[in-house]
């Protein structure tokens, strides 16, 4: 690790790869507990999944306990999706939500330090045909990724085979950062900052194939619609149709789930007759495919995101509380 401290700090362009540099002045003290806590994650890369699970789940109870901000957020979410479920219900999926979340958490150092060979038998992969039929046909591809606790396995494994993109929002953390994005760049994908632009993700979709693209994301009114997501009306980018259209890609849906033993990555068929020209239609369609492939792991979602932030009409927030 020590071999990939640089002096220089580390720089980035929004048009260029991101490329995360560890510099010297990393090494402070008030980056002690990141180095404490990537140590601990390269040693999981070497463990059993017997052993680490048990030891993430454990981490995600203390995640729980400890972050009650994190914690009313998801609470307020799955009370706006899953309105019919018994709170007791609710509770449980919550406290499974976490537990999840600290089972992945750990597998970032698998990710990132254990032998290739290790991370792709950990993967395994069902309808990989609705990938590669439109590549095979010439088609560049938008995988359609929803944030949940595997999706940093998809596009690293998929990247070795097939040239792949993606955008990313640093983390604050540097040393976290760093291995975040070494994990998932060490197979060959390419990352750009969130700010690189419609028509420079259209160029790279025709240059590089596949897009590895996560829109689940509440960015404010400006750039949305809303359309329907678990029921609750929620502001939604408009952007696939029009890069599919842009592009002539097909989007192709894809579910990472975690498992006792790895993780399973599901492609489903390329949406047909997509993209429609209508902006609303397309993004109802798009938020309807991603609830229908959470439905059999709902607590594997990223439920800690502000994902109903803005609200129709200006309404308050219902995190506001």
């Amino acid at each position: 690790m020590i071999g990939d401290l640089h002096p220089a700090p580390d720089v980035t362009t929004s048009s260029g790869p991101y490329r995360p540099r560890l510099a010297w002045r990393h090494l402070a003290p008030r980056h002690l507990g990141s180095w404490l806590l990537l140590g601990l994650l390269w040693l999981c890369a070497f463990l059993p999944f017997a052993l680490t699970r048990g030891v993430g789940a454990a981490l995600g109870a203390v995640m729980r306990a400890g972050n009650r901000k994190r914690r009313e957020i998801a609470r307020v979410n799955l009370g706006l999706c899953f309105p019919d479920l018994p709170e007791p219900e609710r509770e449980r999926m919550l406290r499974r939500h976490f537990r999840v979340s600290g089972q992945a958490y750990l597998d970032l150092g698998l990710l990132a330090f254990a032998p290739a060979w290790r991370v792709r038998a950990a993967v395994r992969i069902e309808g990989i045909e609705h990938y590669l039929e439109p590549l095979r046909s010439g088609r560049p591809v938008i995988l359609l990724v929803p944030h949940t606790m595997g999706m940093n396995f998809t596009g690293a494994l998929l990247a070795a085979e097939h040239p792949m993109f993606g955008l990313i929002k640093p983390v604050a953390d540097p040393v976290m950062d760093w291995l975040l994005q070494r994990g998932r760049m060490r197979f060959g994908c390419v990352l750009y900052l969130k700010n690189f632009g419609l028509r420079q993700v259209v160029r790279a979709l025709r240059e590089r194939s596949t897009f590895y693209y996560l829109p689940d994301e509440d960015h404010g009114p400006r750039h949305s619609l809303f359309a329907p997501f678990f029921g609750v009306p929620t502001a939604t980018l408009n952007t696939l149709g029009r890069l599919a259209h842009m592009a002539g890609a097909a989007a192709v849906p894809c579910f990472t789930r975690l498992t006792g033993s790895g993780y399973v990555l599901r492609f489903e068929p390329a949406l047909t007759g997509f993209p429609t020209g209508d902006d609303q239609r397309d993004a109802e369609t798009m938020n309807r495919v991603l609830e229908q492939g959470l439905r059999d792991m709902p607590e594997q979602y990223m439920w800690t995101f502000k994902l109903f932030r803005t609200r129709p009409g200006g309404a308050p927030s219902p995190y506001a509380r």
